[in-house]
């Protein structure tokens, strides 16, 4: 699973763009972590203790 460590300034201080940006990249991280779950078998779910049923649950927590 990818990582992502973003070093910015708070979103209330930024301008509309970097709001948007900051939204892009959100949004793609989700995306991403979505992706690589669903690509993970039943086994190795369980082995992270989590289910196919939990994936919505982890990714609208990411980020």
């Amino acid at each position: 699973m990818t990582m992502m460590t973003l070093n910015h300034a708070p979103v209330a201080a930024q301008g509309p763009l970097a709001r948007i940006a900051e939204a892009l990249r959100s949004w793609q991280h989700r995306r991403e972590t979505r992706a690589e779950l669903e690509r993970l078998s039943e086994r190795e779910l369980d082995d992270i203790g989590l289910c196919r049923a939990d994936i919505d649950a982890v990714v609208s927590q990411s980020v």
